[in-house]
């Protein structure tokens, strides 16, 4: 039997969630405390977590990030706040899903069922992690095509993407701009190199603390670019 682990602070809204999952076959357990839910989640096994946002003692999102450190356990973030900012941060640090209140309990024992068992199939078939480069604050999901800087989730279009991830995976080594304009554009040299100096200049924008001073991106003049380790 599955355990579920819920922090929620409002007592009505934890226990008519644990009624839903029990009647589905879970075993359920309550804090209606941030910090004791921490303690909980991280020295008890729970197959996944249902976290709110706002508690007392500790907030969610410190809750989640906590969690990450030493556990993959499955969390979705329960919230009133319907910001994206919200949305965005919290799947930044970790959480599977991130509900809104008002919501049906019955839609969550069903991402609940549909969390498990997505996380059972990778637990079983032994499908490995999704494909991380981590460097100093900047981390890029490769698998999910996602990238995040201190914590905080940055959208980028393809180019970038791709741009970004091919330049932190071949650290401290000079391309010239037609050799990233082959190979991220998969066209001869002959097309507007300017493209890579246009991507270059948004990538900084978006993961450089001061885009004149880049601690990531270098520009080696009359060469080209080179990601810094």
């Amino acid at each position: 039997m599955s355990r579920i682990l819920i922090v929620e602070d409002e007592e009505s809204i934890a226990e008519l969630e644990k009624d839903y999952l029990e009647l589905s076959g879970f075993e359920v357990e309550i804090e209606n405390n941030g910090e004791a839910g921490l303690h909980k989640a991280l020295h008890e096994d729970f197959d996944l977590v249902i976290l709110d946002l706002m508690l007392p003692g500790m907030d969610g999102f410190e809750i989640c990030r906590k969690v990450r450190e030493v556990k993959n356990t499955p969390i979705i973030m329960v919230s009133a706040k319907k910001e994206d900012i919200d949305k965005i941060r919290g799947l930044g640090l970790g959480a599977d899903d991130y509900i809104t209140k008002p919501f049906s309990p019955s839609e969550m024992v069903a991402r609940v069922k549909a969390h498990l068992a997505r996380y059972e199939r990778l637990i079983g078939s032994g499908v490995p992690d999704n494909e991380i480069v981590e460097i100093r604050g900047l981390k890029v999901d490769k698998t999910a095509r996602r990238v995040w800087i201190n914590g905080e989730e940055k959208n980028f279009t393809t180019k970038e993407f791709d741009l970004l991830t091919f330049l932190a995976q071949n650290p401290n080594h000079v391309f010239t701009k037609e050799e990233l304009f082959n190979k991220i554009w998969d066209m001869e040299s002959i097309g507007d190199i300017a493209t890579v100096t246009v991507h270059i200049k948004k990538i900084r924008e978006k993961i450089e603390f001061n885009t004149a001073k880049p601690q990531y991106i270098e520009t080696i003049w009359g060469v080209g670019y080179r990601f810094k380790v």
